[in-house]
């Protein structure tokens, strides 16, 4: 396994981290049970995982009550602990967003049902326009003097917003976030545009949730074999499919690399992710044990320099303003968060 900084911190996480959206549930995310939660949990030690993710909404809660019983005898001592915070948890006016109230609420509540002193990398899940940031940084910050959280992070931010927020940290001195969790992956790309170059002048590593696409990208479905079943099947958005042509495109070139391997196109998206800049953590997870197991062997996995080129190239996604300006006038004075984008694209 290896194991990567995590933003500006002392603190490393393995390449590869538990995902527990399939704890729990009703069958469209998984139904994972907490004797099975426990076969994963000790599967991904055995292979030097130390980082589980999760969240107070997922299965309603149950995701974490499960999380905290199959983190048992011993079990938590050897692991990261990541939860989050913003979705809603309740009818009242207050049962949602980043308000200190409801930040500071949620964390004791998801502490309880974890059965852990501390979290250890605690996120907001999801922007909130109605709550002013300098409340927001301020709860979290308080939450890691308590001791109840180590370090704080964010999810599925926009760029303009990461960057304020950290404003509002640095002015304040208070905690800064150390990751952001997004989704990114051969099919969505649009990361690369602003997020990425900012973490990288910033110090916020990326941790990487459904790197699969939501099944899309693990070779099991092609143009000529759709899913009969699933999420997939029930019009789940997530990611949002604009282009199917250019799904299946990458989708081919995937399966082609993966033959070549003797390996799971889900085993190829996952590598090429690892080997992205500023990735510290690629966030995997299954309804069952052989799920798991197939995904861990992606981080074994060498992708040869003109098979990440193929890839690249049939996934790259068209430079928009103004980074098609930036790339006709300005390749004279790019600095390397710039060139983290503008690179691939300066032969053009």
């Amino acid at each position: 396994m290896q194991y990567r900084q995590l933003g500006r911190s002392g603190l490393k996480v393995s390449a590869l981290a538990i995902g527990t959206v399939t704890f729990g549930g009703d069958g469209l995310w998984g139904n994972t049970d907490t004797r099975e939660a426990q076969r994963q949990i000790d599967l991904c030690l055995d292979h030097g995982v130390n980082l589980v993710d999760t969240a107070n909404v997922y299965s309603n809660t149950l995701s974490e009550q499960i999380l905290g019983e199959a983190l048992s005898d011993g079990r938590r001592d050897r692991v990261l602990l990541a939860s989050k915070v913003r979705f809603p948890t309740g009818k009242g006016p207050n049962d949602r967003g980043l308000s200190r109230w409801h930040i500071i609420r949620e964390c004791e509540a998801s502490l309880k049902r974890m059965k852990t002193d501390v979290i250890d990398l605690y996120q907001v899940h999801e922007w909130d326009g109605q709550t002013p940031l300098e409340e927001t940084i301020e709860a979290l910050d308080t939450l890691v003097k308590q001791g109840k959280v180590r370090y704080v992070g964010c999810s599925n931010y926009s760029a303009w917003h990461l960057m304020k927020a950290l404003a509002v940290a640095d002015a304040h001195h208070y905690q800064r976030f150390v990751a952001q969790q997004i989704h990114y992956t051969l099919h969505s790309r649009e990361a690369e545009y602003e997020l990425i170059p900012l973490g990288i002048d910033q110090g916020v590593s990326l941790l990487i949730w459904s790197p699969l696409a939501g099944g899309w990208l693990s070779g099991k479905y092609t143009r000529n074999s759709k899913p009969e079943g699933g999420r997939q099947a029930q019009g789940f958005r997530e990611p949002p499919i604009y282009d199917w042509e250019h799904l299946w495109n990458i989708v081919d070139v995937v399966n082609e690399v993966a033959a070549a391997h003797g390996v799971s196109g889900a085993q190829v998206a996952l590598a090429w992710l690892l080997q992205r800049p500023l990735v510290a953590s690629v966030i995997i997870g299954g309804r069952n044990h052989g799920q798991f197991e197939d995904n861990l062997k992606s981080v074994d996995l060498t992708l040869t320099a003109e098979q990440i080129a193929r890839l690249n190239k049939v996934s790259r996604p068209p430079l928009i303003y103004p980074y098609w300006h930036q790339s006709f006038t300005a390749r004279d004075r790019l600095a390397p968060a710039d060139l983290s984008l503008h690179s691939a694209y300066l032969d053009d």
